[in-house]
């Protein structure tokens, strides 16, 4: 499980986090919602300890992000896999080279094991026979599932979305949402999404989080937050769903 308490977090004596508090439950999909620019990435960022907070405290499986010892956070960090929001493929690499990127980095397999991996997880999102391609061969679709196979190689108990549906048509958006359902439900992961697409919201997640001037205002289910009388909320509905 997941505890956040009281992140803040500042850039320039501009404060985007202004303590923020959440507990994210084993095998649910939490999206937290909020305007472009509300501080959503910064957010994901400070969950796998990419950015130290100035304040407060995040807690995975019991270990205190910031707090712990740069060995802790690396073991940590490894149990998540994240989907950037351009998927951040090299364009220099092949789908199967960047895939294996993390193995690479975090194991002692060889070639042949490494390439079956690759291709599990392929099949797993939907692509196969395309290790050799490239990433400018490929459609902003197939780039985010490639993003996402690479974001499972590790096998993690945690996946983090930054924007999953951005940048690509409303049908492909559909499949990407379908995709995170049945992945929770094969892999039996938790997940924490960020989103401003609304529909996308109330189709994967257990329950939506909104942040709103650096804090979350409100948290339930999509029944919940359709029938909220919280101004900001219905003004949120109205001007994005």
């Amino acid at each position: 499980m997941i505890q956040v308490r009281g992140l803040k977090k500042s850039f320039n004596n501009t404060s985007v986090l202004k303590g923020i508090d959440f507990d994210v439950e084993d095998g649910e999909i939490l999206v937290i919602i909020g305007k472009s620019g509300c501080g959503k990435t910064v957010l994901l960022k400070h969950l796998i300890g990419l950015m130290k907070p100035d304040d407060g405290e995040i807690v995975v499986d019991g270990v205190e992000i910031n707090r712990a010892s740069k060995s802790e956070v690396l073991r940590v960090r490894k149990r998540f896999g994240m989907l950037f929001q351009s998927a951040a493929l090299f364009d220099s690499l092949t789908v199967e080279e960047n895939i294996a990127l993390p193995l690479r980095e975090h194991s002692s397999l060889d070639k042949k094991s490494v390439r079956n991996r690759v291709r599990d997880k392929l099949k797993l999102v939907g692509l196969e026979e395309i290790e050799h391609l490239r990433p400018s061969e490929l459609s902003g679709g197939m780039k985010k599932r490639v993003g996402l196979a690479r974001a499972l190689i590790l096998d993690p108990s945690y996946l983090l979305f930054d924007e999953p549906t951005t940048g690509v048509d409303p049908i492909m958006a559909n499949r990407i949402n379908d995709l995170i359902l049945d992945l929770k439900k094969r892999l039996k992961v938790t997940a924490i999404a960020v989103t401003h697409d609304l529909q996308s919201a109330y189709r994967i997640g257990s329950r939506l989080a909104m942040l709103e001037q650096g804090k979350i205002t409100f948290i339930g289910t999509a029944d919940e937050i359709r029938k909220s009388t919280d101004p900001e909320v219905i003004e949120f509905i109205k001007g994005y769903g």
